[in-house]
């Protein structure tokens, strides 16, 4: 029995083992692991790729999110709309700024924030709206932006799985007023652990984030404001470094998989992804909407295929967020995808070879049947 892994790191790394060992050794020779030069140029090779000026390392993605919604002014007493069908670190963000979540549904096709939803979930107290780049598809920018401008509100961009996206010709961290994004192992452009990163043309936002996260400190034993520890470490920068050299190749790989798999699964009875026009995605991850959803994930794990969920529950629906967010309708489509998505293996080092394996898996599990 073959084994096909949701996410193939070993094959990867594999390939760039001695860049990275490179890099990872002129680090140590420069003693210079916190902060420092490998950072710098870094931040410099992302911001110059997402098309903005300013790229502020960060500990996680979680950290990108908090202090990106903090350094905007976001704070006690607002209200920041965003999806409940996102990860959870998109809520936590907005709740460790001091603000509320206010979830609103999804787009059923795109699994992006659904634009028609913001107006009812708007009140004098919204501060900001928060889409997300869900599985690496641009958000509807122009719809939310027309709707934000509208009541006066921020826009900022939950990043996480987008890294390269296009929507109408700019890369997502460039839609709004700033972006955050994670570099953790599995996304499409991970570090070795954890780590993440703010990008914006905001001036201030940028001085800000940059002194907060390091101790709240521009000169050292210097501390202007009560800041944080959450520096992107040297290592992961460097690392970082040598993958982002190939993550448009990556990307283009991983459309072309997506595209295969389009192809396949068009006349089988599950629903697949979507896609907006005028945008390229780069499918972090590609999710289908499969009947019987856990049966078919259990089949195919024991046939070696690494299926997943992203993701099995709901924001509202998690214990930690049982209260202290705010629903203002129904979420219907977060709710039923809870059970019906399902992520197929997807990686630039899948073969086309094994995602007609995994497909033909699914048509003999699910069978011939009109899309739902």
């Amino acid at each position: 029995m073959s084994s096909i892994p949701l996410v193939n790191l070993k094959t990867m790394h594999d390939e760039l083992r001695s860049e990275i060992d490179s890099a990872i050794g002129k680090v140590i020779d420069g003693n210079g692991f916190c902060l420092g030069p490998a950072v710098e140029s870094f931040e410099q090779a992302f911001a110059d790729y997402c098309g903005v000026k300013h790229c502020i390392g960060v500990g996680s993605g979680l950290d990108a999110l908090t202090l990106m919604l903090k350094g905007s002014g976001i704070g006690s007493g607002d209200e920041v709309i965003t999806q409940g069908n996102t990860f959870v670190a998109t809520a936590l963000a907005i709740q460790h700024a001091g603000a509320t979540p206010v979830l609103v549904d999804h787009d059923r096709d795109t699994y992006n924030l659904d634009p028609r939803r913001l107006s009812q979930a708007i009140t004098s107290r919204t501060k900001a709206i928060l889409p997300v780049h869900l599985y690496g598809q641009p958000a509807d920018m122009d719809a939310i932006h027309i709707i934000a401008q509208e009541h006066g509100l921020l826009v900022l961009e939950d990043a996480a799985q987008a890294h390269g996206a296009m929507y109408k010709g700019r890369r997502c961290g460039s839609l709004a007023g700033a972006a955050a994004f994670s570099f953790y192992p599995g996304k499409n452009l991970g570090a070795l652990g954890d780590g993440g990163a703010i990008v914006t043309d905001d001036d201030e936002l940028a001085d800000w984030a940059r002194t907060a996260r390091n101790y709240g400190s521009r000169v050292k034993y210097q501390h202007t404001l009560r800041g944080y520890n959450t520096r992107l470490d040297a290592i992961q920068a460097a690392v970082l470094s040598v993958k982002l050299k190939r993550l448009d190749e990556w990307n283009r790989t991983r459309r072309a998989r997506a595209a295969l798999y389009d192809d396949l699964l068009s006349s089988i009875g599950v629903h697949i992804p979507i896609v907006l026009k005028n945008v390229e995605p780069v499918y972090h991850l590609y999710v289908i909407q499969c009947p019987e959803r856990d049966g078919v994930l259990k089949s195919l794990q024991e046939r070696g295929i690494g299926a997943g969920i992203h993701y099995p529950r709901s924001i509202l629906s998690q214990p930690a967020f049982a209260k202290g967010c705010i629903v203002p309708q129904p979420l219907t489509h977060s709710d039923k995808s809870c059970h019906e998505i399902l992520s197929l293996p997807l990686c630039p080092y899948i073969t086309e070879e094994q995602v007609l394996e995994v497909a033909e898996s699914i048509r003999s599990l699910v069978g011939e049947r009109a899309t739902p």
